[in-house]
């Protein structure tokens, strides 16, 4: 008899895999980024330094807040509650494309597959600030 073990999406697709490990591409961080500017510049500004209310998303204090994280527990964050005047208007794709601009905006490498847009593939991406040796 031959025992089949059921493995979930997340640990398929990831066994220790990080922001460092080249985790979207350049083309979606690009179209991420003119998301960005048509959906969220206008409170976070269009060089990601936050204005009045909205925090910063590119500075250390943003990579510090999701440090320890998942990149699915980013994803969500975005999806659930932004814009604040749409939450969860943005396609799931289109959320994945702002959320790889993240990314990239605060220096985590580019590889050659794009971010998925499933959050239970993100949830086994590890967010941590440090780069592994």
């Amino acid at each position: 008899m031959i025992a089949l073990r059921l493995v979930s999406p997340a640990k398929a697709q990831d066994s220790g895999r990080s922001v460092w490990d080249g985790v979207y591409t350049d083309a979606q961080a690009e179209r991420g980024a003119s998301a960005f500017g048509a959906s969220c510049a206008a409170c976070h500004g269009a060089t990601l330094a936050g204005t009045g209310e909205a925090p910063s998303l590119a500075s250390l204090e943003f990579v510090s807040h999701f440090d320890g994280a998942t990149v699915g527990a980013l994803f969500d964050r975005i999806r659930v509650t932004m814009p604040q005047n749409a939450a969860g208007s943005l396609s799931r794709n289109i959320y994945a494309d702002i959320t790889a601009f993240l990314l990239k905006s605060n220096g985590f490498p580019a590889g050659e597959k794009e971010l998925d847009r499933r959050s239970e593939y993100l949830r086994g991406i590890a967010f941590t600030s440090a780069k592994p040796p």
